[in-house]
């Protein structure tokens, strides 16, 4: 089940009811449903998977509780190694299979053999690289004696198949929603609007913006060997916008989501393109991912404290890591190596932890500096979202060698322009409201100024496809209240 889909419209009222109506009983009775609920959100979609995620947390939470009691560095190591094996193999083999087998069989053709190895028609199951990073997490902090297990299976079922960040993230540390599961949770009326006004903006991210932009991005990148640069670049910068609004709408509906519940997430997407550097970009970008593979893959590499070619080969191999995590393509693996380096001329200099405060904080417009570097910033972002986007290395090339050398033909320009017009009042809206959790932080603004904006978000235009987020929306102002 998706956010964006109608059978989440009526799950979630019937989900909410339920579970408050259970929290007069007991949180453990509160925690089963809350699997219960998961599972029907999960199963939606193909109730096969469920095994693999129950097999994911019915090993982690053996292997938890063996890691925490265990005192042989032996033993640990290889229950650790249990661990990585059950997650990264699911992973691994829905995830990538056909891609290591597609590669080496190329390798094998490059050197004039011909191989005839097998290929499977594997469906890729939705969130599984969320919820296999989520509870790897959770048995590599115990082994490194950071956190307790937990005694309680409900609590830990829970955590791993939590609905609102299952399918994609953010991805949770057991440290901070673990505990949750086992405090008290009474219903906030103003943590429920807050979580309401998150959600609302969410939506309008994924289905006003992001899904109207993609047939735009669809258009241009099937159609590169055809266009001129600058329709290119326009559609690069569309598919920049469409897959912020995408990924960073998805977690604001489900942190705005799960405070409907009494939780709290972990703020994800910072307002990233008004980074001034690439490093502040990837600490403002889908921030729980980033810190994963900072903690779980660059600092056991050894991270900064080695000699300086170690240090180089670190950033690559976690840059890279990452790119594969987001896709069994050569052109993620591009596009990580390509952020990695991005990020070596500052980590050489030692200015990748520059820029901690707010860009052009305590003032409402950027310094001419910081405006330059916010553009240079987000112009190299927009080359590595080629990569991202495009269907192969080869296309990648071409689809930049054209942005720079073919002149524009400035054709059809306005059948771009309403798609542009609400993306950019939504980044103007964001600038505004950039040392906030969310745009639609509006709390402290009085009635007068908060109801119009609703309104403007309740008719943003009049695409096909704009029905459904009318459902949600009347869904979400049902219990707004101001």
């Amino acid at each position: 089940m998706l956010f964006n889909s109608l059978p989440f419209a009526v799950f979630l009222p019937l989900a909410f009811a339920i579970y408050w109506l259970l929290g007069r009983r007991h949180i453990r009775v509160q925690n089963g449903f809350l699997i219960l609920a998961s599972y029907i959100f999960y199963g939606w979609w193909d109730w096969r998977f469920l095994f693999l995620i129950f097999v994911s947390s019915l090993a982690d939470f053996i292997i938890g509780w063996k890691l925490d009691v265990n005192k042989s560095k032996l033993h640990r190591k290889l229950l650790l190694l249990g661990s990585l094996m059950v997650n990264l193999g699911i992973l691994g083999f829905f995830k990538y299979f056909n891609f290591f087998i597609d590669s080496f069989a190329e390798l094998i053709a490059a050197i004039g053999m011909n191989p005839n190895l097998p290929t499977l028609r594997i469906i890729l199951p939705v969130g599984i690289s969320f919820y296999t990073f989520q509870t790897l997490s959770y048995t590599i902090d115990i082994y490194r004696r950071e956190i307790q297990h937990t005694r309680d299976p409900l609590a830990f079922f829970a955590f791993v198949s939590f609905f609102p960040q299952l399918v994609a993230g953010p991805i949770e540390r057991a440290s901070n929603l673990l505990p949750q599961f086992f405090s008290q949770r009474t219903f906030d009326n103003a943590k429920a609007r807050d979580g309401m006004r998150q959600m609302l903006w969410g939506f309008f991210k994924k289905m006003v913006i992001a899904d109207n932009m993609a047939p735009h991005v669809q258009s241009i990148y099937a159609n590169y060997d055809h266009l001129d640069g600058f329709t290119l670049l326009l559609g690069t910068f569309f598919f920049a916008i469409q897959i912020y609004c995408d990924f960073s709408g998805y977690s604001d509906i489900a942190i705005g989501c799960a405070r409907l519940f009494g939780f709290n997430l972990g703020q994800n997407f910072a307002f990233p393109y008004f980074s001034r550097d690439i490093a502040e970009f990837w600490r403002r970008w889908h921030i729980s991912l980033s810190t994963w593979f900072r903690d779980y893959v660059f600092i056991p590499l050894s991270g900064s404290r080695c000699h300086l070619k170690r240090q180089i080969v670190n950033i690559f191999v976690t840059f890279t890591v990452s790119g594969l995590w987001h896709g069994a393509n050569w052109t993620f693996v591009v596009w990580g190596a390509l952020n990695g380096l991005y990020y070596l001329p500052l980590m050489l200099r030692g200015k990748q932890k520059n820029h901690s405060d707010l860009p052009a904080e305590g003032r409402i417009f950027p310094s001419p500096s910081e405006f330059v570097s916010i553009l240079s910033t987000f112009l190299f972002t927009l080359l590595a979202w080629v990569f991202f986007r495009a269907q192969s290395v080869p296309q990648a090339l071409e689809i930049i060698h054209r942005i720079f050398t073919v002149k524009p033909v400035f054709t059809d320009v306005g059948v771009f322009l309403q798609p542009l017009v609400i993306a950019s009042g939504a980044m103007i809206m964001e600038w505004f409201q950039r040392d906030k959790q969310h745009a639609l932080d509006w709390k402290k603004w009085p009635l007068a100024i908060r109801w119009p904006g609703y309104w403007l978000l309740r008719n943003p235009g009049h695409h096909i496809g704009l029905r459904k987020f009318r459902v949600f929306r009347i869904h979400l102002f049902s219990i707004l209240g101001g």
